[in-house]
């Protein structure tokens, strides 16, 4: 059966029940799970008894408990492993991570939006803005201004009319002219704040990595809390990132 999309059915379905346990690290009960999607327990059921003999999902016999599969991350990783910046960006990230002792994030542009693809995780007590594979509205990310002030103003203007602004929190840009100064900013210091523009409490820092021909490729980031990132601290940060991004973009450069 096709959608009127043209989308096969079954096939949509699936992958929504893969999407709904890759945002859960402690998994979901079947009823639960068939209450996210609108299904009833028997086709969920029979859904995710398909996807388990091809190891894209497990059940936890003691909890009941659906997780995502090793079939999942093999093919999550076929992706990642496409991106030929990932592993040599690791050391970057550990290095960015011990001398800050925060978070240490690497993301791309995609759709829009700033999806994350690597992560050395800090050893304080916190939450990443983004997991490895999260998505984050462009505007709302250090990452994505960053790699949006590498871009010329005409290339700005096009994604500023194509895009809405998503006001995540009381300190998300919310117009054009408020986006058009932070670039401004972004330009003369060389690095990015998300200044608790995602979720509240929590700050990033971040800095275009640029390919051979001058074009951002990535970024480099550090996020940890508010309080701790505190001014002083975030033009620290700031200086750290756009060293290694530079390192990082020679390196890229050959």
């Amino acid at each position: 059966m096709t959608d009127k999309t043209g989308g096969v059915q079954s096939v949509e379905r699936a992958l929504s029940l893969l999407e709904k346990l890759a945002a859960q690290d402690e998994g979901m009960r079947l009823s639960d799970l068939a209450t996210e999607v609108g299904l009833t327990v028997s086709t969920v059921h029979r859904l995710l008894t398909t996807l388990e003999q091809r190891g894209f999902v497990h059940a936890d016999p003691s909890s009941k408990r659906w997780h995502v599969g090793r079939s999942a991350f093999a093919v999550g990783a076929a992706f990642v492993r496409q991106r030929h910046f990932v592993a040599p960006a690791l050391p970057y990230l550990r290095r960015l991570r011990d001398a800050t002792r925060e978070t240490a994030n690497l993301g791309i542009l995609e759709d829009g939006e700033v999806l994350t693809l690597s992560q050395v995780e800090s050893r304080e007590i916190t939450r990443a803005i983004s997991p490895p594979g999260g998505r984050v509205p462009m505007l709302n990310s250090g990452m994505g201004k960053a790699m949006l002030a590498t871009w010329d103003d005409a290339a700005i203007d096009g994604f500023l009319a194509a895009h809405r602004f998503e006001r995540k929190t009381p300190r998300s840009l919310g117009d054009r002219a408020a986006v058009l100064a932070e670039i401004a900013d972004i330009r003369a210091r060389g690095y990015a704040v998300d200044d608790e523009e995602y979720v509240p409490g929590l700050r990033c820092v971040a800095a275009a990595v640029l390919g051979p021909q001058g074009e951002a490729v990535c970024a480099l980031s550090v996020s940890g809390l508010a309080a701790r990132m505190t001014a002083d601290r975030v033009a620290e940060t700031g200086r750290r990132i756009i060293a290694l991004a530079g390192e990082f973009s020679g390196w890229l450069r050959g």
